[in-house]
């Protein structure tokens, strides 16, 4: 449904202004509604892990398949920490409107750059 769109007079300016939880929401969600397009996905298979550090300004969004051929789901290892990727991993890509957004880890070698210092 379209809201219909209000004219701006000429002295008018539209802001938003919105906190670091909404900030993140904002990224988050949006990052849901193209999980498919980043990161070359059907988004029925796979499940998502984020987390953001505001004070280096970093994201990071992982996904990884949803269930096993039995049907049990799937999750990351609790001992990947996304707060401690970001610090190890390098930037996948300096835009997200390039091919090639992502790259591609093993869970075991994400374990491994979780636990280095």
């Amino acid at each position: 449904m379209n809201k219909a769109r209000k004219d701006l007079d000429e002295n008018s300016v539209r802001v938003i202004k919105i906190s670091k939880e909404a900030l993140f929401e904002f990224i988050y969600e949006n990052f849901i509604d193209d999980e498919e397009l980043f990161f070359d996905v059907n988004l029925s298979d796979v499940i998502s892990s984020f987390d953001i550090n505001f004070e280096r300004g970093e994201f990071i969004c992982c996904v990884s398949k949803a269930e096993d051929t039995n049907g049990n789901v799937l999750k990351l290892p609790k001992e990947i920490d996304l707060q401690n990727l970001m610090v190890n991993i390098p930037d996948t890509t300096a835009t997200m409107f390039a091919d090639n957004r992502y790259k591609e880890f093993t869970k075991e070698e994400l374990v491994k750059l979780s636990n280095k210092v």
